[in-house]
């Protein structure tokens, strides 16, 4: 087993091709590998900031739905909270030349990495179940039309599961009319409430989705490293690549709880 502070080349070689780092220093495959994370975790970073920012515009134009995340994304919160905390262990259990464990480790990250992926898709039917979708309808040349759902197809007990704003204002509803609270006007809004576009349901799907996406590629990640863990090339001299697969995964869960936060509780 070799000490991973020895400065001796490492070599990834697979049916006698060599790796680009052979020869080298093997702090400069550490330092070269985590930099490119890095940028990676720059551009995902910048790219659901740009989405936050949209939903901040948004928020000062149209009718802002508020509801209750539902228990399929708490139980998403929960798997990849336990992702990242099997991955770190992981890469301990590898430093410390516990090579069985850390495939096991790793192994457990991707099933609950699955998990979650699965654990959000199943969330985001149970809120399009309640109108936070798309509706389906025919047209006059006998083709199919898909429109993103308005403010009025929401389902559920207004003001219990769910209610609206309107520029930070709460709408109350009383029978079947909306009011902005506080009016003394008395004005009802409800035309407006019914017909206006749903922006929250639309970024959240969009978060939900271009989340996975990018967690679909840690999971590729995962599974080529596991193929490495088993076939010794990953071990406790040359860690490296598990690592900054873990900084890649510590970010997607980092990201969407923020993301979740900002979305039902602090936005």
């Amino acid at each position: 087993m070799t000490d991973h502070n020895e400065k001796s080349p490492e070599t990834e070689a697979v049916n006698g091709k060599t790796g680009v780092f052979d020869g080298l220093d093997p702090d400069i495959k550490i330092r070269t590998k985590k930099m490119m994370m890095w940028f990676i975790v720059f551009a995902v970073v910048m790219l659901f900031a740009g989405i936050t920012s949209a939903i901040i515009v948004l928020y000062g134009k149209l009718i802002w739905l508020r509801m209750h995340p539902t228990t399929s994304l708490w139980i998403s919160n929960l798997l990849i909270v336990l992702s990242s905390v099997t991955l770190i262990a992981a890469n301990s259990a590898l430093k410390k030349g516990k090579q069985s464990m850390a495939t096991g480790l790793t192994v457990a990250t991707l099933i609950l990495g699955i998990a979650f992926a699965f654990s959000q898709n199943s969330a985001w039917k149970e809120l399009a179940a309640k109108g936070m979708g798309n509706t389906q309808s025919r047209v006059e040349n006998g083709m199919t039309a898909t429109h993103w759902n308005a403010l009025g197809k929401i389902s559920g007990n207004y003001g219990t599961d769910y209610f609206f704003e309107m520029n930070g204002t709460k709408i109350i509803k009383e029978g079947e009319e909306y009011y902005l609270e506080g009016d003394i006007s008395r004005k009802p809004v409800t035309n407006t409430v019914m017909t206006t576009f749903n922006a929250v349901g639309a970024m959240l799907f969009v978060l939900i989705y271009i989340h996975i996406i990018h967690l679909v590629i840690g999971l590729i990640y995962l599974s080529i490293n596991i193929v490495r863990l088993q076939k010794g090339r990953i071990n406790s001299g040359n860690w490296i690549s598990l690592h900054v697969n873990g900084m890649y995964w510590h970010l997607l869960g980092i990201l969407w709880l923020y993301l979740f936060f900002f979305i039902f509780y602090i936005f």
